[in-house]
């Protein structure tokens, strides 16, 4: 009796003493979602944001913990990938580097997850917004979310106003009735003044995006998760219809590059759509958050505004389209543990707000998000992110070659809507196979 006394206070001390190391090491929170423990040493960053930018939250995380110090490297975008993989694989990565969503598969074999034990699911749910969950990987938590960059409708006002267009559309359907009023077209049929850039492709900036806001907005996630894999749902069949259920996304945004269409207010041989808008050419232009201040200084005399995206009438579901970046704990951190606490320090509601202001972007922090700012630009911002969704992209590249050969072979004629889209398919699902 004596001895099994023994051995359950045994156990009883063998598990506080467990309690207590997961405690003092970090990976169990307790009371709140930051590291309990005094951060000790050096932790590298990398991204391809500019370092200025990132400057004063680097600033203040070093200045409230003394004995760590955080140094940030900025990278070119056009090599970032490959350059995170051949350091990490040399053994010369960062402890930490910025997660942009569209790369999220394509590192994951860098990143060391941040188990749920140490950061659970429920808090990640509850602390980020919704689109944040591509980031929720299957042995843990692939990077913690900073901020989200969605996709919002830059309108011009004199163009609306001079059409008598008071306001700038809220819903899809609404461009078919706007079209005659704000498309222009000389004698010959060149267009001169566009409503809108949609229905080609190369010419078309964000055209994958907006593509992809159709689809999202229509009920097709593009990719999802079937057996623990994932999996292309780009053809995808509507449920007791003979069509499949991004057909109509395929028809709806063709028809406005169609020249025999009604709808006919682009086509391959203009400008750029960003710069067509930004010379005055164009009513709308669906572009990034991000891109307002690039606008303005491009053009300082352009009359324009900025409104939610154009959703789809008859849903009570809002969507946008929105990039996300995050920070991930590098396969090659020299103290795991360390390189975890500092990206859970920079999620911080102090420093996440800081980097959202000195990033001009929302906050990826539903509890930031609340708190709406007093510029009117942010706010369509802030709001946008709340509804902001995307998808988990394996190769950028190769995938944007894939929804351009599927809107080019439409617009050709080269093969009919239905072909187009399982042509589309089968490549996107391959490439989601050799992940």
């Amino acid at each position: 009796m004596k001895s099994n006394f023994q051995t359950i206070i045994l156990a009883i001390f063998l598990a506080f003493f467990v309690f207590a190391v997961l405690i003092f090491s970090g990976f169990l929170p307790i009371g709140k979602k930051g590291p309990s423990q005094k951060l000790v040493g050096n932790v590298t960053i990398w991204g391809t944001v500019p370092a200025i930018e990132f400057a004063k939250a680097i600033e203040d995380v070093n200045t409230k913990n003394p004995d760590l110090i955080v140094k940030y490297s900025q990278k070119d975008i056009n090599t970032y990938s490959d350059t995170i993989v051949q350091a990490i694989a040399s053994g010369t990565g960062p402890d930490l580097f910025m997660l942009p969503d569209d790369l999220i598969l394509k590192e994951t074999k860098f990143i060391t997850p941040i188990a749920y034990t140490s950061y659970p699911e429920k808090t990640f749910r509850d602390t980020f917004i919704d689109g944040a969950e591509v980031y929720l990987g299957d042995k843990g938590i692939l990077a913690l979310p900073i901020t989200v960059d969605p996709l919002v409708l830059y309108y011009n006002k004199d163009l609306l106003s001079n059409n008598g267009i008071s306001q700038p559309p809220t819903y899809w359907d609404e461009l078919l009735d706007l079209n005659s009023k704000l498309t222009k077209s000389t004698a010959d049929g060149t267009i001169a003044q566009s409503m809108i850039a949609l229905g080609s492709y190369d010419n078309i900036l964000h055209a994958k995006d907006i593509v992809s806001l159709l689809m999202i907005q229509n009920g097709n996630p593009i990719v999802k998760k079937e057996s623990e894999k994932l999996v292309s749902v780009l053809g995808e069949q509507q449920t007791g219809q003979n069509k499949l259920q991004s057909e109509s996304v395929i028809e709806f945004y063709t028809q406005f590059s169609n020249p025999t269409s009604s709808s006919y207010s682009w086509n391959r041989g203009l400008i750029n759509s960003k710069n067509y808008f930004t010379g005055g050419s164009s009513a709308l232009y669906i572009g990034r958050g991000s891109e307002l201040f690039n606008i303005q200084s491009v053009n300082p005399n352009l009359s324009f505004d900025v409104a939610t995206v154009l959703q789809t009438k008859g849903t009570n579901t809002r969507r946008t389209f929105a990039s996300m970046n995050a920070l991930a704990v590098s396969k090659s951190a020299k103290d795991v543990v360390l390189a975890t606490s500092t990206a859970i320090l920079f999620t911080d509601p102090e420093i996440s707000k800081t980097i959202a202001t000195s990033f001009s972007l929302p906050p990826a922090r539903r509890d930031l998000l609340a708190q709406r700012p007093t510029d009117p630009y942010l706010t369509i911002f802030y709001n946008s992110a709340i509804s902001g969704r995307t998808w988990l992209d394996p190769d950028t590249k190769k995938t944007d070659t894939i929804f351009r050969d599927m809107i080019q072979n439409v617009l050709s004629n080269k093969l009919d809507i239905t072909d187009a889209i399982n042509k589309a398919q089968a490549e996107l699902g391959l490439l989601l196979y050799q992940q």
